[in-house]
């Protein structure tokens, strides 16, 4: 056995065993496997962590916002729609007058809430 298992890289990391799942799961370390499926942290992974930690606090971002971030260069239709998104104006649909984009807005709002809360409890 080559490298240290989650329990023993994590009081050397200063990662959680749960938290060093959660770091493979969103991509950001990928630690070997004994023909068992034990996770092995070796010095490759054990050097990403350190690092991971490091740039993590130097930008002062978060695992989720990381994982987010390797989602858009790996995903190139989330890089588009996120794109997208951030050029977007905001403009009022022609059928709406001015006066009445904000009650119609909230009502856009209103409904499809409601469709999330009913889809959610159809899933439940």
């Amino acid at each position: 056995m080559n490298g240290l298992t989650i329990h023993e890289a994590a009081p050397i990391t200063g990662w959680s065993p749960r938290m060093l799942r959660y770091i493979e799961r969103v991509g950001l370390v990928e630690p070997a496997r004994t023909a068992a499926g034990y996770r092995l942290y070796g010095p490759e992974q054990l050097q990403r962590l350190r690092t991971l930690r490091e740039l993590l606090a130097q930008h002062g971002f978060g695992l989720a916002e990381l994982g987010f971030a390797l989602r858009l260069r790996d995903e190139p239709e989330l890089r588009a729609a996120v794109d997208q998104w951030l050029d977007a104006v905001p403009e009022r649909p022609a059928e709406v007058s001015p006066d009445d984009w904000l009650r119609w807005e909230q009502e856009k709002h209103q409904a499809l809430l409601a469709a999330v809360n009913l889809r959610e409890m159809e899933i439940a």
